[in-house]
């Protein structure tokens, strides 16, 4: 019977990064694409940098951060938090390293909303969270399920942030793309195999959930450029 934590894992990891992201960076695109300020083009450029940056620099920079030898990791082991080695450092690292997967559907999704309904609804008295709520929510559907799909899919095959923040602690930060490594190293085919489809049929169901959700006007939208193009 092959082990599964390292799979519940993986799928935690995953479902709890998506939704902080989903959090964090729904009103950070709102804020991307309103705002006329060109010291935006900055901020967005510094959180879109963790696609350049190979996994590896990422986590090493953050271990040091969190190390106890440091200003953060110091005052936070203080208050008893240890993020080194540890399920919450990973939940900070893919984050971090998962930020454009989720900001750049949502700022894409923001970017195509006309300007001239947020207009129509502020000429009627609308308060901006009205507006936020009542006209833009329901138009972003589509970037919505990109974005935690995307960021879901990116942080379940992650490996080189967690392998550096995390280690492979077994049942706390083990998850299933390190003991896929660790299998084929003990030329144990056979669980590695097992993590892996579990983790390839995954991915397929994500695909399949998106395509099928993801309005079709997109797509119609799509094809009408290609046309005109």
């Amino acid at each position: 019977m092959y082990n599964l934590t390292p799979l519940f894992l993986s799928y935690a990891l995953a479902l709890i990064t998506s939704l902080l992201l989903l959090f964090l960076c729904l009103p950070l695109a709102y804020f991307l694409s309103f705002s006329s300020s060109r010291k935006t083009i900055l901020l967005e450029s510094l959180c879109t940098l963790p696609l350049l940056l190979p996994p590896t620099v990422l986590g090493f920079y953050l271990l040091l951060l969190f190390s106890p030898h440091n200003f953060l990791g110091g005052t936070l082991q203080k208050w008893g938090i240890h993020l080194a080695f540890s399920f919450p450092g990973l939940v900070i690292g893919s984050m971090i390293y998962s930020f454009p997967f989720m900001l750049q559907p949502l700022k894409q999704g923001f970017d195509a909303i006309p300007r001239r309904l947020v207009e129509v609804a502020m000429t009627l008295g609308k308060s901006p969270w009205t507006i936020f709520r009542k006209v833009l929510l329901p138009l972003l559907k589509g970037p919505l399920l990109k974005g935690l799909a995307m960021t879901f899919a990116h942080t379940l095959g992650e490996f080189g942030v967690v392998l550096m923040i995390g280690g492979s602690i077994e049942g706390r930060t083990k998850v299933a793309s390190i003991a896929i490594y660790e299998e084929v190293q003990k030329m144990n085919y056979g669980a590695a195999h097992f993590y892996s489809l579990l983790l390839v049929l995954t991915g397929l169901i994500i695909l399949g959930f998106l395509y099928y959700w993801t309005p079709k006007e997109e797509f119609k939208d799509k094809a009408h450029g290609f046309k005109k193009s």
